[in-house]
């Protein structure tokens, strides 16, 4: 399957260290080849994945998947929307009504799960 093939996601809460669920998120999408964006609190990198501190405005975004608590995520909102993702992956500790709802009005799947766990099953 071609990178163009791929759901784009952007892991949003992203973090170079090794320790932090988003990092392995980041690992585990680009070794099943999943084309990956990321914003971090700082700029750096996990592997071949730039993090940056921005709100660029990414194309083709597939699947926007929450590393964030849902106050942190409140910043976001109009963001993530814009991006005009296919779904958001409420990650655990992430779960937010709020979101969930703005999304579904927006037709975007709110989807309370794992990444790590979805990619480990084949249902991401």
């Amino acid at each position: 399957m071609s990178q163009n093939d791929k759901k784009k996601t952007l892991v949003l809460g992203a973090s170079d260290n090794p320790a932090r669920y988003s990092n392995l998120a980041i690992k585990r999408l680009r070794k099943y080849g999943y084309p990956v964006v990321a914003i971090g609190k700082k700029n750096t990198r996990v592997d071949d994945v730039e993090i940056g501190k921005e709100k660029k405005e990414f194309a083709d975004i597939d699947t926007v998947t929450l590393y964030l608590n849902p106050i942190r995520q409140q910043k976001y909102y109009d963001y993530i929307l814009s991006l005009k993702p296919k779904r958001i992956i409420f990650n655990p500790g992430a779960e937010n009504d709020e979101l969930a709802a703005l999304a579904k009005q927006h037709n975007i799947q709110p989807l309370d799960a794992c990444t790590l766990v979805l990619l480990s099953t084949n249902q991401y």
